[in-house]
């Protein structure tokens, strides 16, 4: 079939029933830049844009499965990896991305709702950093970078690069830290990697809210990589995209 001769993004997270956020706000994000998708759910969740009420996770040997059975059907050129829920579940996406490491992906550390719910297990997350090195970038926001590098939450751009170095010394490719939860007139976010100089992505901080804008963000950078861009470009155009749906919303 030509279908399976096209380029896809293999989006791995959980459902939103909101439609908010997750794996449906990955596929629209995806479809929305003009590549096909194809996805392994992890998690079923039950929501409103206000609150998660149950998840349910899949084994992590289904997790697997649906992997590696997108990853058979279809041109995967870029991965996308969402909410994760557990540890056994990060070591089976480790396990998958060990088997395909020609293609990137990009991990959006999804480690608690918008709400406040945590999404991924307490004993979990220093699992994550066994996966972290075998993705292209991780893109997490300052709460979950100061997680993650088992820091206090960074107050500036010193601080958080910091802790992004940290975990690039711990094996981490590269990292996008994400300003949103920042303050200030500009939402800046940081592209760091191994012996090169910081690259700042800005844009002004509108005051509109939007639920997903990382799981928007990652799907749009690994939509633009499976299309053949750069890191730097894929990032750019990410941002950008974003950036035009907050503007979207408070011109609404």
């Amino acid at each position: 079939m030509a279908l399976r001769r096209e380029p896809h993004v293999l989006a791995v997270g959980g459902s939103d029933s909101s439609g908010g956020a997750g794996i449906a706000r990955d596929i629209e994000t995806i479809t929305s830049i003009g590549v096909r998708s194809c996805l392994a759910v992890t998690a079923l969740t039950v929501q409103t844009h206000d609150a998660v009420s149950e998840i349910h996770h899949a084994p992590p040997s289904l997790v697997a499965d649906q992997m590696r059975a997108a990853l058979q059907a279809n041109e995967v050129a870029a991965i996308k990896i969402g909410m994760l829920a557990s540890a056994e579940t990060i070591v089976a996406v480790s396990a998958v991305l060990r088997e395909y490491p020609q293609v990137p992906a990009i991990l959006d550390p999804v480690l608690a709702s918008t709400s406040g719910r945590a999404l991924l297990e307490a004993d979990a997350v220093g699992v994550m950093h066994d996966l972290m090195p075998l993705c292209r970038l991780v893109t997490p926001n300052l709460i979950e970078l100061a997680l993650l590098a088992s820091a206090e939450r960074a107050v500036d751009d010193v601080g958080a690069i910091r802790q992004g170095r940290q975990l690039l010394a711990a094996g981490a490719q590269a990292l996008l830290i994400k300003g949103g939860h920042a303050s200030g007139p500009r939402s800046i976010d940081i592209l760091l990697r191994r012996d090169q100089q910081p690259v700042r992505f800005d844009a002004p901080r509108l005051a509109a809210s939007m639920r997903g804008t990382g799981c928007m963000l990652a799907s749009a950078i690994a939509a633009h990589l499976a299309k053949g861009y750069p890191l730097d470009d894929s990032v750019r155009k990410g941002k950008l995209l974003v950036f035009g749906s907050f503007q979207k919303i408070e011109a609404g």
